[in-house]
């Protein structure tokens, strides 16, 4: 007997693991990567229960919900449902793939009010396909028996009935089973940052099918919509200036100040000479020019690298144009 695991790494999905598996079965835990939510710490949970993980990318799908999600966002950009129902749709049809019998989840009835009330849960087992061989483990005595359940694969009564918003059952639990190591509940995806969301409702705005370094340059820098399509990106630190100069590909501009400590920016979209000249005032703006009369500043694209010599202005110059 198997289970495919939805596995997002934090406490709740790991204990979801450990009370399937002390039921003799094997879980086989999956993470879903997406631009918006990395794997990083779920590799972390997983070796800690010292149990494999696989992680795959479902971008492309995950991007068409993210543009139009049939049951909307939440306070930002985030499609709890549509996102939950499409990693749950994935998780199914792997059980043929990997000859599992049913899929697990770490969710908890009532800690997330959008996506995990009980029309929700009900909801998303539904449009997934799912429907009776999705088994939440830790809330299972508040919710209708499953298949796993009502076929015996499992014994019900050494399943959970944890409820609500409050963390002291699942560290309680987890201390029983030792396990001592796992990621804080704050945050995880993207989506749900406001500035973050910002930038991306901008994004699809002047793409409805944008690049995916487009999306990654959303992690890092100050934004600024320079018109017409046009956006530059200005380094905040050394990290953001390399991680920059790393993304930027394709028909894009970087630029830097040469003659001053400055950041690196990148400009993209159709940059005509005007924004480009605006683009430059506003990454001298965030250098140590200190009022400086003329910068010297680089520009690099794929046919063209060049120097010239540009004014700056105060920062307070730009608000206007910051995303």
């Amino acid at each position: 007997m198997k289970a495919v695991c939805v596995f997002s790494g934090g406490l709740d999905s790991m204990l979801a693991v450990e009370l399937i598996r002390t039921q003799g079965i094997e879980v086989l835990p999956f993470f879903f990567e997406t631009p918006f939510f990395s794997s990083e710490k779920a590799k972390q949970s997983a070796n800690h229960l010292r149990t494999p993980l696989e992680v795959l990318d479902i971008t492309d799908r995950h991007l068409e919900i993210v543009r139009a999600p049939s049951h909307g966002y939440g306070a930002n950009m985030n499609p709890c449902i549509d996102c939950h129902t499409l990693m749950f749709r994935v998780a199914g049809e792997l059980l043929e793939r990997k000859n599992a019998d049913f899929v697990i989840s770490g969710e908890v009835l009532g800690q997330r009010p959008m996506s995990q009330n009980r029309d929700a849960l009900e909801l998303i087992a539904r449009e997934s396909g799912l429907g009776p061989l999705l088994l939440r483990p830790l809330s299972a005595k508040h919710l209708s028996p499953t298949a796993p359940e009502m076929r015996g694969w499992i014994q019900r009564d050494l399943l959970l009935d944890f409820k609500g918003r409050s963390r002291k059952p699942q560290m309680a639990l987890a201390q029983k089973m030792s396990i001592t190591r796992y990621p804080s509940p704050a945050g995880g995806c993207l989506l749900t940052e406001t500035v973050f969301s910002r930038r991306l409702r901008h994004l699809f705005a002047l793409s409805r099918h944008p690049e995916i370094f487009e999306i990654e340059l959303l992690k890092y820098g100050r934004h600024f919509d320079l018109g017409t399509g046009t956006k530059l990106i200005v380094g905040r630190n050394k990290e953001e200036n390399q991680r920059l100069f790393q993304l930027a590909k394709g028909n894009v501009l970087t630029l830097k100040p040469l003659s001053v400590p400055g950041p690196t920016a990148i400009l993209t979209g159709p940059g005509t000479a005007s924004l480009l000249h605006l683009g430059l005032e506003i990454t001298i703006a965030y250098s140590d020019s200190q009022g400086e009369k003329t910068v010297e500043m680089e520009i690099c694209g794929e046919q063209e690298e060049r120097v010239v010599v540009e004014t700056g202005k105060e920062k307070t110059a730009f608000r206007e144009f910051m995303i």
